[in-house]
């Protein structure tokens, strides 16, 4: 039985890390900007004739949904081209499995990267949209946490994705079937029960949605019953894919190359 050795696990942090802080603010523009670019166009733009959404002004409630899309952005970009190119292009992964660290630690250091470049993205766009009072509530500091919580789902689902797949064309699918319908019905544009009356419970399959629920409630200072289903079906579905994501990396590993 192989364990976890954590100096292995927090070598393939420090690689990306290093890695990362060559090309930091190439990295950074694209994924940080969008939400920006949201907030902008829909906040002040629809927002100018749109007063109330879900009883909040428009942009206060754009804000929280905004934040999570700046998060499953960062671990999403990360676990997806980036890990792909690193098992099938440069074959870091054959080189480190000939040292100490093992499956395990560099499925796990991967995820953790991709954590910490979620909080960074989702935690810039946090403090933009405190500065300008987008997140009225003390209890907004503990968005910080679910930030990490959505790193890490969208971490273990992307690899798992990255793991499983022939072709890095197939990339294009991720990103425009399943992060894209996430992204607009998880509550963030619009309030899903209000919308979808009986049918809302559909998006309770969304694990987007309950990033943003989280988010939301914090921002407001509001709590509930809820947050607690939120918070398990995020850390249940982020464990499920993070044993997948392992899995699909030890078949992938012993394939031969092409």
């Amino acid at each position: 039985m192989k364990f976890i050795w954590w100096p292995g696990v927090k070598s393939i942090w420090r690689r990306n890390a290093l890695m990362y802080s060559k090309t930091w603010m190439l990295n950074l523009l694209p994924n940080f900007f969008e939400p920006v670019f949201f907030l902008i166009g829909l906040g002040l733009g629809v927002g100018y004739y749109i007063q109330q959404m879900g009883g909040l002004p428009y942009p206060v409630f754009l804000a929280p949904g905004l934040i999570a899309i700046a998060a499953m952005n960062g671990a999403s970009f990360e676990s997806t081209y980036n890990v792909y190119v690193r098992m099938n292009y440069n074959r870091v992964y054959d080189g480190i499995l000939a040292t100490p660290v093992n499956d395990k630690e560099i499925v796990l250091g991967e995820i953790l990267w991709a954590i910490t470049r979620s909080v960074i993205y989702g935690g810039a766009f946090l403090v933009i949209t405190t500065l300008f009072g987008l997140v009225p509530s003390f209890w907004a500091f503990m968005i910080i946490p679910v930030l990490i919580l959505t790193g890490y789902l969208f971490a273990a689902i992307g690899m798992a994705f990255s793991f499983s797949i022939p072709a890095i064309d197939l990339f294009s699918v991720y990103f425009t079937l399943f992060l894209t319908p996430l992204m607009i019905f998880s509550d963030t544009f619009f309030p899903i029960q209000e919308r979808l009356g009986s049918w809302a419970w559909v998006a309770e399959v969304n694990p987007l949605f309950h990033c943003v629920r989280l988010m939301r409630d914090f921002a407001m200072g509001r709590f509930s019953s809820v947050m607690i289903w939120d918070l398990a079906y995020i850390t249940a579905v982020a464990v499920l894919f993070h044993w997948l994501s392992l899995k699909q990396f030890r078949k992938r590993i012993h394939q031969p190359a092409r």
